[in-house]
């Protein structure tokens, strides 16, 4: 097994390889090497295109991480010319029959195909007819092709006709009938595997089994028959008769059948008694060993706390399965095995998880028990840890239980002492898990709050930007039932509104494009309507400010949904609320940055609203100039864009410049700008040097606080241009001027450390 020292190291030692960066590339854009065939509509290799086997092997390897392989893939398999298939192996797919054909005709030697629902037992001809290099056949859970028929199975002479087959899984649960004629043609078998089988396993033909070396009969009723045929393969090393259900696992006598197994098979070295009761009560025993059959040796008293294995004390077994076994045979000190599944302590559950890692009944109690050991005690084996949970959550994304126990222990591993040892690949591939199990279980409220809880542990939105879209629209579908008003709502929206801020225009508009700005409004109605004013009601319209920052498309949705009209009953039930309408200002000075969209704020109603709250002092000056910066944007246009009467357009203006006096310099703000460019627009104004003023005093303040952060973007954007260009000006009243000359001088100061020259600083000319 992986050490927990390579476990870590292992994904961040080298970057992806070419071929796995080409391959994700190619199975995101099919049309690089496929093309639609116009008559049949069916995907077809691109006429220059050869693939061997490895990358065709590869290319469905890595197409089943994102999608389910159906006909159309299978399809482009169809050319042997072209394409080479050594390996099938089809989990979770919707082939059908044909599409099966379409693999088979490699004439593959491993094939194995789980929860493939859509075969039918025509699959089984299909194989027989190409089963020539057949080495390795498996049936998984949910792959229906082995008929019930016994009738028609015993006039076709076989099942299965694959004469070199040494490997055979058959894991079908419910299937009752195992007729003498399954196994006759298949005398090379080394490997079977019969997992599931509901009623007793019929021996008949299982006695010219003689090469077997491993038998798996997990889940599958025991019987004195079944008993005497394991004891004459001599050339057994694994064993397993473990139970998933412990009522299912009590065997009569079962020291003696134990005893009698172990004693019957000279090269075990791997047994699994899981959920069963073979391993005895618990009572610790004294027992006699015979050394030498001479008697020239004398006899050794051995001490074995499973009396079944007494033989075995100074042979010990390679591997036992003692995992959920009656009595708590894991806990006992006396037992002749190197390695032990159980859930006796970290190790034992970790080696369980390892070997029933396809068992998902098993698997979801060993998750359960590796959940509560992250959670009250400190792990050893973390790393180790971490990959089984992410292996188990990869191979059962559709099993519920699994992914709940799974993300609840990444959220313990993600939040350890180990967290900093957690580099970008794994972060990718903790965080595709999560995705996965949440995108699978939408409407399961215990899977949706443990995948938020966990992603929460994550830098966002950075960590996520990978998987941006696809975490939106999970995190949506949270936010979008406004009864469910729950943790995952809130912790939903608090995500949305994490990953809405520091992103760029394209991820922006993919929020409001996917409903964000309606889901955001849909819960500000539902909370009006109860009049109650809550962190989600808050986070929503921080939200909508963050969705909206120089994104028109998505200031328009707003009105469109009729912002306006909740932004009014939000002003009136709750006038008292300073974040709240610090972030209901904040999106309106968003809106009003968009030329196109102002004529519909120019409503009385409206500009009296932002009129008043030029004199607010909520939240420090934030509401103010707010209020402040959608006046003077509104006013930019123009007097004659001024179409209403009251508030008067030169009194709005001349409580602006107050206001603007007003405020402390040195303040220090919360908020964020990407871009200068919507202020910097209003230097232009020089109708109206009010807009100026406030542009202006919003460059000053920031470049005086925030010198590090804001004096580059002041110069990339051209800002020192334009300040240069107003001091010229004759408009601009001195104040603007005085503010221009401190923002230029910030940013010299700036630029001076930077490039350790001496600062040039400016003055105003009186």
């Amino acid at each position: 097994m992986t050490s927990d020292q390579e476990v870590f190291s292992l994904y961040d030692s080298s970057p992806d390889s070419l071929l796995d960066i080409c391959m994700d590339y190619i199975v995101a854009n099919l049309n690089t090497i496929t093309t639609l065939d116009p008559t049949s509509r069916w995907r077809k290799l691109k006429d220059d295109i050869i693939l061997p086997a490895e990358l065709c092997e590869k290319f469905i390897q890595t197409y089943q991480k994102k999608n389910r392989v159906n006909d159309n893939i299978a399809n482009l398999f169809r050319d042997r010319s072209r394409t080479r298939l050594d390996r099938v192996k089809l989990r979770n797919s919707r082939i059908t029959d044909e599409g099966l054909r379409c693999f088979m005709v490699h004439r593959p030697y491993s094939v194995e195909l789980v929860q493939c629902e859509y075969l039918s037992q025509a699959s089984l001809d299909i194989i027989n007819i190409n089963s020539d290099r057949l080495v390795s056949l498996k049936f998984g859970p949910l792959t229906y092709v082995l008929s019930q028929e016994e009738g028609h199975l015993r006039q076709r002479g076989h099942i299965i006709d694959a004469p070199n087959l040494r490997q055979l899984t058959i894991q079908c649960r419910g299937l009752t009938i195992f007729p003498l004629l399954l196994l006759k043609p298949l005398k090379n078998l080394t490997h079977l595997d019969l997992s599931e089988f509901t009623s007793t396993v019929s021996t008949c033909a299982l006695h010219e089994l003689k090469n077997l070396r491993s038998l798996i009969l997990h889940n599958v009723l025991w019987s004195k028959e079944i008993i005497d045929w394991i004891t004459t393969l001599q050339s057994l090393r694994h064993l397993d008769l473990s139970h998933s259900n412990e009522r299912h696992g009590k065997y009569y006598n079962p020291n003696e059948v134990l005893s009698t197994i172990v004693t019957s098979l000279p090269h075990l070295q791997s047994l699994d008694i899981s959920g069963t009761n073979l391993a005895g009560s618990g009572a610790a025993s004294v027992s006699i060993v015979k050394e030498s059959s001479s008697g020239q040796i004398p006899d050794v008293h051995v001490r074995c706390d499973i009396p079944g294995l007494v033989s075995r004390v100074n042979n010990p077994l390679e591997f036992l399965g003692l995992y959920g076994t009656h009595h708590g045979a894991c806990k006992r000190h006396d037992i002749p095995a190197k390695v032990i599944s159980g859930d006796a302590n970290e190790e034992q559950i970790l080696t369980a998880a390892m070997a029933y890692m396809e068992r998902p009944a098993m698997l979801t109690r060993v998750l359960n028990d590796l959940y509560y050991l992250f959670r009250y005690e400190n792990n050893a084996y973390v790393g180790r840890a971490l990959t089984v949970v992410l292996d188990a959550m990869d191979q059962h994304v559709s099993e519920k239980h699994i992914q709940i126990s799974g993300s609840a222990t990444l959220f313990y591993i993600v939040k350890g002492r180990e967290k900093a040892r957690i580099g970008i690949k794994l972060k990718r591939r903790i965080i595709t898990a999560l995705l996965d199990g949440m995108e699978a279980h939408l409407g399961d409220d215990t899977m949706m709050r443990n995948g938020c809880l966990t992603l929460c542990q994550f830098k966002i939105p950075v960590d996520v930007l990978f998987e941006y879209e696809r975490v939106v629209q999970i995190l949506l579908n949270g936010v979008a039932d406004v009864n469910q008003e729950g943790f995952v709502q809130r912790i939903a929206i608090y995500l949305l509104n994490s990953l809405a801020c520091q992103v760029d225009g394209k991820q922006k508009r993919f929020l409001g494009n996917h409903g964000a700005i309606g889901k955001m409004l849909n819960l500000i109605s539902e909370r009006l309507e109860r009049r109650l004013c809550d962190d989600v009601l808050e986070v929503a319209w921080s939200t909508m400010w963050n969705v909206t920052d120089e994104t028109p498309q998505n200031c328009q949705r707003f009105l469109e949904n009729r912002g306006m009209e909740y932004f009014l009953a939000c002003l009136q039930s709750f006038p008292d609320k300073e974040e709240l309408l610090r972030n209901m200002m904040g999106l309106l000075g968003n809106v009003a940055e968009v030329a196109e969209l102002r004529p519909q704020l120019m409503n009385t109603l409206f500009l009296n609203v932002f009129y008043d709250l030029l004199d607010s002092s909520c939240d420090g000056i934030e509401v103010s100039y707010n209020a402040a910066g959608v006046l003077a944007h509104m006013a930019s246009d123009g007097p004659e864009a001024w179409t209403v009467e009251e508030p008067d357009r030169e009194e709005v203006l001349e409580r602006v410049a107050a206001a603007v006096q007003r405020w402390d310099l040195l303040a220090e703000r919360n908020i964020n700008y990407r871009s200068f460019e919507p202020i910097l627009s209003l230097l232009h104004a020089h109708h109206t040097p009010q807009c100026q003023h406030w542009a202006v005093w919003a460059l000053a303040n920031l470049t005086t606080v925030y010198p590090d952060k804001y004096c580059a973007l002041v110069e990339a954007e051209g800002g020192l241009i334009l300040l240069h260009e107003l001091l010229k000006h004759p408009e601009p009243y001195d104040v603007i001027k005085e503010l221009a000359c401190v923002v230029i001088n910030n940013c010299s100061k700036f630029a001076a450390l930077e490039t350790g020259l001496a600062p040039d600083t400016i003055y105003l000319d009186n």
